[in-house]
């Protein structure tokens, strides 16, 4: 299943650097977002844009992470030419990560 249907997102920018937030829907899925949505997935997930680190902050209480993403837009929105300098489209894009449905989870492990 798509990560978007247990998630919604939004982005902000600051110089080269992306926070990408991850809501949770329903905060029963947390746990479940916590084990599938890791810094390596989301790095691999993104490698064409990411060439820094990912970052994962947890805020439980919310339901949902802080995701910072180093070198994430092109040297940043006055240095470059491209067409999402903002790097707004990047939370559409993490949300087609593919996750296993949560009624799956615990036949996965």
């Amino acid at each position: 299943m798509k990560l978007r249907e247990l998630a919604h997102s939004r982005t902000g920018d600051k110089g080269n650097t992306l926070n990408v937030s991850l809501i949770c829907y329903d905060a029963q899925h947390y746990e479940h977002l916590r084990a599938e949505v890791t810094t390596e997935r989301v790095k691999a997930f993104l490698a064409d844009v990411v060439l820094g680190d990912v970052v994962r902050y947890e805020l439980p209480h919310l339901a949902a992470f802080n995701f910072v993403l180093g070198k994430a837009l092109g040297g940043g929105v006055t240095r470059s030419l491209a067409l999402d300098a903002h790097g707004k489209s990047l939370s559409s894009a993490l949300l087609d990560l593919e996750v296993v449905a949560p009624d799956q989870d615990a036949t996965r492990r």
